[in-house]
């Protein structure tokens, strides 16, 4: 459950999350590493579905800005721009019980993650500032989503890596797009460029690198006109629907998710797709 949270108390409480509050009450939400694109570790993992708890337990903004940073909103997957890996491996093996409680603790992580964007009881404006790769429903819950031209949208990290796309993938495409075009995209780690997820109805509008958060900037002081209540009460209207179709399959796609990875589990590799069969050893 999201509890109350004041924006002097969160400002500053997470590595891989920078807050920015204007004076109209818009909140500025960036994902980073060290300011540069964000790098997708288990601790950035854990850490977004605490920072969203935060700002859906805030009640005096008004309007959030959710973006990325640098040449990726999201795609680049357990190591460092220099190619080193961070402190928090994504992958690792996963052998018996404590394999299971882990899986079972990201899971946990996941689901929260989910429902705190959903909770987020104030028009969100997702800015995807260039390629996203991993867990692109996040961007795509918010109610106006833009996209620089150079960004895409795949899931490269689930069916092409011998995982099941369960963790949110599976609800947010079909829900936008419909299920046929959602499961040619994930089975196939289909790359959807921006004007083309456009066409398909997940991108409201498509903007030049440098003029992309100008426009959610402009976008945002726009709404941020409307009464405090009236902002808050469009925003539970329009996730209302949004939050069935997660709480109808969530659970059950993360269970399938974390039941597979019992049998495979991915490590080494970085974000490419399986070479060889999942069976095919070694696979480091």
């Amino acid at each position: 459950m999201v509890k109350r949270a004041r924006f002097a108390e969160y400002k500053d409480r997470y590595r891989n999350y920078r807050f920015e509050l204007s004076e109209e009450g818009i909140l500025f939400m960036q994902c980073h590493t060290d300011g540069d694109s964000l790098v997708w570790d288990w601790k950035a993992h854990d850490d977004m579905a605490d920072a969203f708890a935060d700002v859906a337990g805030d009640r005096e903004i008004k309007v959030l800005i959710h973006t990325g940073t640098g040449a990726n909103y999201n795609a680049d997957w357990g190591r460092l721009p220099g190619g080193e890996l961070p402190e928090t491996p994504m992958y690792d093996a996963m052998p018996g019980v404590r394999g299971l409680r882990k899986l079972d603790e990201k899971a946990w992580y996941n689901r929260n993650l989910m429902w705190n964007v959903l909770d987020v009881d104030v028009p969100m404006i997702s800015v995807v500032n260039g390629p996203c790769n991993i867990h692109s429903e996040v961007p795509l819950m918010g109610d106006i989503v833009l996209a620089s031209q150079d960004a895409y949208f795949q899931d490269v990290s689930h069916f092409p890596r011998g995982q099941v796309p369960g963790d949110g993938q599976h609800v947010i495409w079909p829900f936008l797009v419909g299920h046929n075009r959602a499961r040619y995209l994930l089975l196939t780690g289909k790359q959807l460029g921006a004007q083309e997820a456009k066409e398909w109805g997940a991108v409201a509008e498509v903007h030049p690198k440098d003029a992309v958060l100008d426009r959610a900037w402009e976008l945002a002081r726009e709404l941020a006109k409307r009464p405090y209540l009236v902002l808050r009460y469009t925003r539970q209207l329009f996730t209302q629907n949004l939050k069935r179709a997660f709480l109808d399959e969530l659970g059950h796609g993360l269970g399938r998710e974390t039941y597979a990875q019992q049998e495979f589990f991915p490590f080494g590799g970085g974000m490419a797709p399986l070479d060889r069969a999942y069976d095919e050893e070694p696979w480091t």
